[in-house]
């Protein structure tokens, strides 16, 4: 079982990155709908997201939001993180079946074991679908632990 590992205040660096990927499924659509109560039909409906100016459905914004946020809680500073703020620009949709990467990049250390990060998301073409800045406070106790198996859920 992979281990989480965080990395504490006194151990980032400005520049310091890190990342993940998620491919984009119909399940994700289904599941964050189901969980945030946004059942937009831009979203879920295809005969409706056709007449967009999407030209078809897209990705709730706020679902690269949550990637962003896991990147943050997994990856980089990680476990024991406490988000304090993040300001986010959408810049082109994400669509099923995109394979998208969170990149985080550390922008600056504050006072208080603040930390701001550069949090941007890239589609499989390398085209920036979100622009934005997190700041959060980074763990001071160095963490390593089993990642936690998430049950199976079912749709339908």
């Amino acid at each position: 079982m992979p281990q989480l590992e965080n990395r504490t205040y006194d151990e980032l660096n400005l520049g310091d990155t890190a990342s993940i990927t998620h491919l984009v499924t119909e399940r994700d659509l289904t599941l964050f709908a189901a969980v945030s109560g946004d059942t937009n039909p831009v979203h879920l409906d295809e005969a409706f997201a056709a007449a967009t100016p999407f030209k078809g459905r897209i990705a709730h914004g706020m679902f690269s939001g949550a990637l962003i946020s896991a990147a943050v809680a997994c990856e980089m500073p990680g476990p024991g993180t406490i988000y304090i703020g993040q300001e986010m620009s959408f810049m082109r949709p994400v669509r099923l079946g995109d394979e998208i990467r969170v990149e985080l990049e550390i922008l600056e250390k504050l006072p208080k074991n603040r930390v701001k990060i550069a949090t941007r998301v890239f589609n499989q073409d390398n085209k920036q679908v979100v622009d934005g800045v997190a700041t959060v406070m980074a763990p001071t106790e160095k963490v390593s632990i089993e990642r936690p198996t998430l049950p199976e859920v079912t749709i339908g």
